[in-house]
């Protein structure tokens, strides 16, 4: 009986280590399989990539193709390239685009002017405390809404808003809904875009850089013209290429803060009921901006060093 219990206490741990043998868990079937380790790693993002975001603009770019029947205003699929001569050949079409071209790049400069002696003087001149307060202060229109920044703006340039109320006195008046109006709305909804970017590119300059400069004669424009500007242009380019597309994108602002401006996206959405092949013709506008834009940085060489 003895001998009957020890040959079965060995029997268990021996079908244990069986069973352990036969059962091969994920992580271990991964391990061994690099590419369907990769292959479940990028399958998500891919699908999401692939799937959603580029099958979306495929089949935008053939809507863009179909024809509308002038007398029920259906839409059927065809091949007609009118929708897109209409975009060059439309006067109001045509100087839509080139206005906000015109006011994304706008947006884009005032964003640097403002965004490098602000970096600068947050990462080697100001207080921890006064870095952090303005650290906040930049990245305060973030924690609101798209819209409640919209009105915010709004209220501010309006008749009775606050810089009437603020500096009527001396004389200084509101310049009311304009496309400047619409420009500074924008700078401020895409400013932080611009801003912490450059800011972490300066924090990481080493400060004998500006010793030595100091040292060579050279005052404070010269070294942020020499000195910081060609460290942080690749920053200045990641950054661009938020404000530059996200106001390209952007039309609620013209909307609200624009008066009779009208930019890309109002031409779209005007057209996204009446007229929707147009209104995918038109949507082709700024994603061909954007890779131009985008040709232009890959040229400078700032993608690169990104």
């Amino acid at each position: 009986m003895g001998n009957t219990l020890q040959s079965d206490a060995v029997s268990a741990p021996a079908q244990e280590t069986g069973s352990c043998k036969q059962s091969k868990p994920v992580s271990t079937y991964l391990y061994h399989r690099e590419k369907v380790r990769l292959g479940a790693l990028l399958a998500l993002p891919m699908t999401w990539l692939v799937g959603v975001y580029i099958v979306s603009l495929f089949l935008l770019l053939i809507t863009a193709f179909w024809v509308v029947n002038p007398f029920t205003s259906r839409v059927s699929p065809g091949f007609t390239l009118d929708n897109f001569i209409s975009v060059f050949t439309v006067p109001a079409y045509l100087s839509t685009s080139l206005r906000t071209l015109g006011m994304a790049l706008a947006v884009t400069a005032i964003s640097v002017l403002l965004a490098v002696p602000l970096g600068i003087y947050m990462a080697k001149l100001a207080s921890p405390m006064m870095r952090n307060l303005l650290a906040v202060a930049i990245t305060l229109p973030l924690w609101a809404g798209y819209l409640v920044k919209i009105l915010a703006m709004r209220l501010v340039f309006t008749e009775n808003g606050f810089i009437n109320w603020a500096l009527g006195s001396v004389g200084v008046s509101s310049p009311g809904f304009t496309m400047w109006t619409a420009i500074i709305t924008l700078t401020y909804l895409w400013f932080p875009y611009m801003a912490l970017p450059v800011f972490t590119a300066i924090r990481q300059i080493p400060g004998n850089l500006f010793d030595a400069s100091s040292d060579l004669g050279g005052n404070a424009f010269m070294t942020i013209l020499r000195v910081v500007l060609p460290l942080i242009v690749p920053a200045i380019i990641a950054g661009s290429v938020f404000t530059f597309s996200l106001s390209l994108g952007d039309y609620l602002a013209a909307r609200f803060t624009g008066g009779a401006t009208q930019m890309i996206g109002s031409i779209i959405a005007s057209n996204i009921n009446l007229n929707p092949p147009v209104a995918a013709a038109f949507s082709m506008v700024p994603i061909a901006f954007v890779v131009m834009y985008l040709m232009v940085a890959r040229r400078t060489g700032s993608l690169e060093r990104m």
